[in-house]
């Protein structure tokens, strides 16, 4: 293996920390071919999804051959079920359920064109707060939520309107709730990005007034530069004697796999995030926090110096946070912090509200996440292969889920005379694997494949929620994308906005999701029943069960647990809403 090779095993396919967002890996230094200078390779692989064939962790996953025997067994299953109902009735499937999804297949299509488009909106709504026609606290809060209720209602009298089939009231709802997800969070972190440029701009003009009584700002400069270096010099005389990183020396950088993304620092920065690393880590090296953070807490602290980076200076603290006065030195690190909450971490720097754009908001539209971000981890291209085999992979699962409940789901629908008990009986087994078979077709196919087209790196969609030990745990990981938006713009919402307890936020993040829930079923079955909004909130005290030592303790019972819970759930919400 050459030089080069053995220098790009070192830095990526080593024991890396895995963090919130991806695993971070840090090289030992090496000298290049065009610097003499010892430098590090810090190196980012964007998280995958656990059933990708294309992730090597699952490939090499001691359980992968139960993956292929699911499928085969599914397969086998299917062709029994086609074989028996071709001697029974003499056709395969008599396609009943595709007559009740093809109705107004053409009314659905444009209806859903309309409200993809209408989100355009929100572009016009983000520059109006950037040009400062709109304040966004609170005036600018207000439109937005009037709009995204205008958008809701409109959207269910349209379905109760035209009086689809539960199938495409089912998605159109569905599919508006993302929709407005999407808006909400475009709309609030660009309304707080203006925010953030206003304390900044407040920020600096209170530094430069703090600057007068110390000699000006050119004066406090020169003082800040003076002990920045006192300070440098003092680090070079602690760690002279220190002995440097043993390891490979390539002669030449490393090659960078598709999808990750490294920089280079200096050989004190790796010593010091890797000690940083291994203090936050637990014993399996998982770091319970993003890369972002981990490694900005660093270049607050002055120790992260990139080098060989085209990174724009505005990503570096002022030089005034290195000022021997404490309130210039403090003002200097609040304007830095808020400065880099106005910058994307790269590669691209994408600076606010330069991401104003339709091609920005076309993007992310596409991205399947629903929280914005001024720059999300992206791959080079995009694998023509990949996408066709998500496609096939869609359409193909489609087919079994079609089989499933045509088969076994749609004629054991229960009636009102029939036994209660019974109707859990028969429902229970088709409806989880039609539940499995759906949560693969959304997360793994359709996810991946948006992704892919969007060429967006975070492919970590879900995580491995079939071995939660209680539904807190199955809530977080079965559905990340809407898990992070609650997080971030429910449950942290409003803690800082409403100065709400953890526990009072918890119980609204709670509320809420019931509320939808419910609201879905409502559009559904035509029905006022709330049953999934009870069950929905029951998970509170659940989730306070799980925390009883006698359970919490035995891992293997909470898996039980959840599980038990998970296959009578389906069914028991299907007899209640149909039969009752």
């Amino acid at each position: 293996m050459s030089v080069n090779g053995q220098a790009a095993q070192q830095a990526i396919a080593g024991d890396g920390f895995k963090t919130a967002d991806g695993t971070l890996y840090v090289s030992k230094p090496f000298k290049s071919r065009s610097s003499k200078k010892l430098r590090a390779l810090i190196t980012f692989a964007p998280r995958q999804s656990a059933f990708d064939i294309n992730n090597e962790n699952s490939v090499a996953n001691e359980f992968r051959g139960f993956f292929s025997l699911f499928w085969i067994s599914i397969f086998i299953f299917t062709v029994r079920t086609y074989v028996r109902s071709i001697e029974t009735n003499g056709h395969a499937l008599n396609l009943a359920f595709a007559t009740m999804f093809s109705k107004h297949a053409i009314t659905l299509a444009l209806s859903d064109g309309v409200l993809v488009g209408s989100t355009s909106i929100c572009v016009s709504f983000a520059k109006a707060i950037s040009a400062g026609w709109i304040r966004y606290y609170w005036t600018g809060v207000i439109i937005q939520h009037v709009f995204q209720t205008t958008v809701l209602i409109i959207a269910i009298g349209w379905t109760f309107n035209r009086q689809w089939p539960w199938v495409q009231s089912g998605f159109f709802t569905l599919h508006t709730l993302v929709m407005i997800m999407k808006m909400h969070s475009y709309m609030s972190v660009n309304g707080y990005l203006q925010w953030a440029s206003e304390q900044s701009q407040i920020t600096l003009d209170r530094l430069r007034e703090a600057t007068e009584s110390e000699g000006g700002w050119e004066h406090a400069m020169l003082v800040a530069k003076e002990h920045r270096a006192e300070l440098d010099a003092a680090t070079a005389t602690d760690s002279s004697g220190s002995t440097p990183f043993r390891g490979a020396s390539p002669a030449g950088t490393p090659a960078i796999p598709e999808g990750v993304r490294a920089s280079y620092v200096d050989p004190d920065t790796a010593k010091a995030l890797r000690k940083r690393l291994a203090s936050m880590s637990d014993s399996n090296g998982v770091v319970n926090a993003d890369t972002k953070n981990v490694v900005e807490s660093l270049t607050d602290s002055g120790a992260h110096k990139k080098t060989d980076d085209p990174v724009p200076s505005s990503t570096s603290p002022h030089p005034l946070v290195d000022h021997t006065n404490e309130n210039i030195s403090n003002l200097a690190r609040d304007y830095s912090e808020l400065q880099g909450e106005l910058l994307s971490t790269g590669p691209l720097y994408i600076t606010w509200p330069n991401n104003i754009t339709f091609k920005n908001f076309a993007v992310y539209m596409l991205i399947p996440t629903l929280v914005y971000e001024l720059e999300y981890p992206r791959t080079n291209r995009i694998r023509p292969i990949y996408v066709f085999e998500k496609t096939v992979a869609t359409f193909g699962t489609f087919v079994l889920l079609y089989t499933v409940t045509e088969s076994f789901i749609l004629p054991y629908t229960p009636t009102y005379d029939q036994s209660f008990f019974r109707s859990l009986l028969d429902l229970a087994l088709p409806f989880m694997m039609a539940y499995l078979l759906l949560f693969y077709i959304i997360f793994e196919c359709i996810c991946n494949a948006f992704a892919e087209l969007s060429c967006f790196a975070d492919r970590q969609f879900y995580e491995d929620w079939w071995n939660s030990t209680s539904q807190a745990e199955f809530s977080r990981k079965w559905n990340k994308p809407v898990h992070s938006f609650l997080l971030r713009h429910v449950y942290a919402s409003t803690m800082t906005s409403y100065k709400l307890s953890k526990r009072s936020a918890m119980f609204v993040t709670f509320l809420l999701s019931a509320c939808v829930h419910e609201l879905v079923m409502v559009i559904v079955t035509k029905k006022f029943r709330f049953y999934l909004f009870a069950l929905q909130l029951i998970q509170i005290p659940l989730i306070a069960l799980n925390s009883v030592p006698f359970i919490k303790q035995s891992k293997l019972l909470g898996n039980l647990i959840f599980w038990v819970g998970l296959y009578a759930g389906f069914p028991l919400l299907c007899v209640a809403y149909v039969a009752y």
